[in-house]
């Protein structure tokens, strides 16, 4: 393996890589980060559906970044991936992973067959039965991960490993002394929003809502009859927090308002369902990620409705960032959607 590795983090809006040194050291060090757009209908809700559009992207992307490593580990989180909790007879975890094609035939939308399947152990106990190990069952439809393989390899490059989104998340917000306690991270990217709570940094819960911000994007370009990009450029002027001046305004944010408002109702009900099935285990705030919690506004909104503290996660604030990566970063530190691709590299390497 390169002595480096990038997580390459791709959703229906565009590229994001990043690029660790010592990833096993306690202060890693970002050496390159890198974003590239892509053109709508190249990516669906996290699935490539035009591979050879995806790999012109990334090409572009390691000329103009100068990443050191072609080895990537991939990020997967769309809709048709799902993690369950899952109690298994204690064994060897090659074993329970052989072994999983017959424990969840009854929990899957689709076959067994058409899935690739992992499992993350979390804890051990015992039942009627002896020994177990409970953890997350994770599943995805093969054809969802291999196109996404598929555009890195037509890029030249080599993935040699493919990691669930909420658990590349907890990795790089929970690090240390922000590991204590249970916490909901809640990553909104462009068409989907990936919920995990995790406790002292182990994640013990993951859904995955089909909803982000293109949503609203797309709404408000539906209903108003702007163009795509007068959409974003409303959306991102007027979020939750303005006062509307004109009658124009006054529809925008009718449609910001109701979009929203779905959206955190399904994230509120997402963590009441955590909260009934973990009573003794109550979650004690909230780090929101990714793009689309910057809209003004949103922030406030989901502290209002989850009566939880809200903050919002800092992927840098653990590790060092190189000369190079300075330059392709936000100022403060704390661009949104820093999180997923940095996560991805720092696990992989570990």
């Amino acid at each position: 393996m390169a002595k480096t590795i990038v997580g390459v983090d791709i959703s229906a809006n565009g590229i994001r890589a990043a690029e660790l040194g010592g990833a096993l050291k306690t202060k890693p060090v970002l050496l390159r980060y890198a974003a590239v757009s892509l053109p709508p209908g190249a990516v669906t809700r996290g699935e490539v559906v035009e591979p050879r559009t995806v790999s012109t992207a990334l090409k572009q992307l390691w000329s103009s970044a100068g990443f050191t490593s072609k080895e990537v580990v991939l990020g997967i989180g769309n809709a048709r991936v799902l993690a369950r909790d899952l109690t298994v007879p204690k064994m060897p975890l090659h074993l329970i992973r052989e072994s999983l094609p017959f424990h969840v035939q009854e929990m899957l939308p689709f076959p067994t067959e058409d899935a690739l399947l992992d499992f993350y152990p979390i804890s051990e106990g015992t039942d009627a039965n002896g020994p177990v190990v409970n953890g997350l069952l994770v599943a995805a439809l093969k054809d969802a991960v291999l196109a996404n393989v598929k555009a890195v390899e037509l890029a030249g490059l080599h993935p040699v490993d493919v990691d669930l989104v909420p658990f590349a998340l907890s990795r790089i917000l929970l690090r240390g002394a922000d590991a204590a306690g249970t916490t909901a991270m809640i990553d909104v990217g462009a068409s989907t929003t990936t919920v995990v709570v995790s406790t002292d940094g182990v994640p013990q819960f993951v859904r995955i809502i089909p909803a982000g911000g293109d949503d609203l994007t797309n709404a408000l370009s539906s209903r108003l009859g702007l163009p795509l990009e007068s959409a974003e450029a409303t959306k991102r002027a007027l979020g939750l927090s303005s006062q509307p001046a004109t009658a124009e305004e006054h529809n925008a944010v009718g449609v910001i308002f109701e979009l929203t408002g779905e959206l955190i109702t399904s994230v509120r009900n997402t963590l009441t369902y955590f909260a009934g099935t973990r009573p003794s285990d109550p979650i004690g705030r909230v780090v929101l990620s990714g793009g689309g919690s910057s809209l003004g506004g949103f922030r406030d909104a989901l502290a209002e409705y989850t009566r939880l503290p809200v903050t919002v996660g800092n992927p840098l604030e653990t590790i060092s960032v190189g000369r190079h990566a300075e330059k392709s970063i936000e100022p403060d530190g704390a661009e949104p959607s820093l999180a997923v691709a940095i996560g991805l590299a720092l696990g992989s390497a570990a």
